[in-house]
C-alpha cells in the first residue's frame, strides 16, 4: 500500500505541477459534490480542519476554486471549481486513465475483473459488502 501511495503522489505531481494528490482529490469531490463547505471536506476525508484550510488556500490563489454564499444560509461559504479548476481537473482525469490504461493494458481479463473487485472491496471499508 505504502509504494501505491507513493507512486499515485509521483503520478499526481508529474499530471500537473501544481496539482498535489490531496489537491486533485478535492477538486474531484468538489465537483462530485457540485461545492460543498470547507468543513465537510475536512470531515469526508478525516483531516484537520487547518490542513484543509491551507489546501483550500492554495486552491484559491491558484484560480482553481471559489467561494460562494450558501443559497440557504448567507453566512456559510460553499466552496465550488472555477472554469480554471474544472479544466485541469479533467485534464488531469484524463491523464490518469490514459496511464492507468497502459498500466493494465497487458493485464488479462479475469485479473483486471479480481483487481477490480479487490479495489471495491478494500474501499468499501470495515463491515461493508462493496458491492454496488
Amino acid at each position: 500500500m505504502t509504494i501505491f501511495a507513493r507512486r499515485a503522489r509521483a503520478s499526481a505531481g508529474r499530471m500537473h505541477p501544481e496539482l498535489s494528490l490531496v489537491s486533485y482529490t478535492l477538486l474531484s469531490h468538489l465537483e462530485e459534490q457540485a461545492g460543498c463547505r470547507a468543513t465537510d471536506l475536512a470531515a469526508h476525508y478525516a483531516l484537520d480542519k487547518s490542513t484543509v484550510s491551507r489546501q483550500v488556500a492554495a486552491l484559491e490563489r491558484a484560480g482553481l476554486i471559489e467561494r460562494r454564499p450558501d443559497p440557504e444560509d448567507a453566512r456559510v461559504q460553499v466552496l465550488h471549481l472555477t472554469q480554471a479548476g474544472r479544466e485541469i481537473l479533467a485534464q488531469v482525469t484524463c491523464r490518469r486513465r490514459a496511464a492507468f490504461r497502459e498500466r493494465l493494458a497487458n493485464w488479462p481479463e479475469e485479473d483486471l475483473v479480481r483487481f477490480a473487485a479487490y479495489l471495491e472491496r478494500y474501499n468499501a471499508g470495515p463491515g461493508e459488502t462493496g458491492s454496488a
